[in-house]
């Protein structure tokens, strides 16, 4: 049996979910966001899947997400996209520090997962932690600099805005922009999924990056999988999949 139990981990809300046979185990320790609007609720699905792996998974909820909204819901703060990843970036040690001393992690091994929003933070994070094991970005970009451009083309009024202050915000992207610097991937076991037909986070960017870097050797652990004209959503056979990269890269 699974359980899932609510909590505030350095005033961070997240569920954390455990096969309730080894909840005083120290086991791997595996993180995985949420999307845009979302909150750690919405993925429980793939919450399960992980503990039914054998690992200790915690799903905070983002920055004014599910019990941190402030003022309205989420929607109400776009142009604060890019800030909600980098407060998750920097939430991210006081979480594995305190998991370490309450709990343990079995083996120093940390896993960090997510979709969309999620999937963004993701690859964010394995820019910054050299200290995480494995990933699985699930629709989400490795490239946050582009990504902000397009994202900044969409919104009403933008043509407005002093051109030099959007490149200023933009330019504090690259400290978290994979695509940068893939390098820090350095050997690690990462899983890319995406569809080819999503019109939320373009896939092209994605599978360019993954083309770019396949044969370095610093990513030949990386992978990716293409579901020809999916779009924004993330089946439960690639949840499914997800789980299993995970289990695959912790028995090694």
């Amino acid at each position: 049996m699974i359980t899932v139990t609510e909590k505030e981990v350095k005033q961070i809300p997240v569920l954390e979910l455990v096969d309730a046979s080894l909840t005083n185990e120290t086991l791997p320790l595996v993180f995985f966001y949420h999307g845009w609007t979302g909150c750690k609720e919405k993925v429980l699905t793939q919450g399960y899947e992980l503990a039914r792996q054998g690992f200790r998974v915690v799903m905070p909820d983002a920055l004014y997400h599910g019990q941190r909204q402030v003022a309205g819901p989420a929607e109400k703060h776009q142009l604060e996209f890019w800030q909600i990843i980098a407060k998750s970036v920097q939430e991210f040690p006081l979480l594995v520090k305190a998991y370490e001393q309450n709990v343990g992690i079995y083996q120093r091994q940390i896993g960090v997962s997510g979709l969309s929003m999620g999937g963004i933070t993701t690859c964010a994070l394995l820019r910054v932690y050299p200290q995480i094991t494995a990933a699985v970005c699930l629709m989400g970009s490795p490239c946050p600099v582009e990504f902000a451009r397009q994202l900044l083309a969409k919104i009403p009024g933008m043509e407005k805005v002093d051109p030099a202050y959007v490149e200023d915000q933009i330019s504090q992207l690259a400290v978290i922009d994979l695509s940068q610097e893939p390098q820090k991937i350095a050997g690690r076991p990462v899983h890319f999924w995406h569809g080819s037909a999503d019109p939320m986070v373009p896939y092209q960017p994605t599978r360019d990056f993954y083309e770019r870097i396949k044969d370095h050797s610093y990513a030949e652990n990386v992978t990716f999988t293409t579901t020809k004209g999916g779009k924004h959503k993330v089946s439960y056979l690639t949840t499914l999949e997800m789980a299993a990269k995970f289990h695959e890269y912790f028995s090694k």
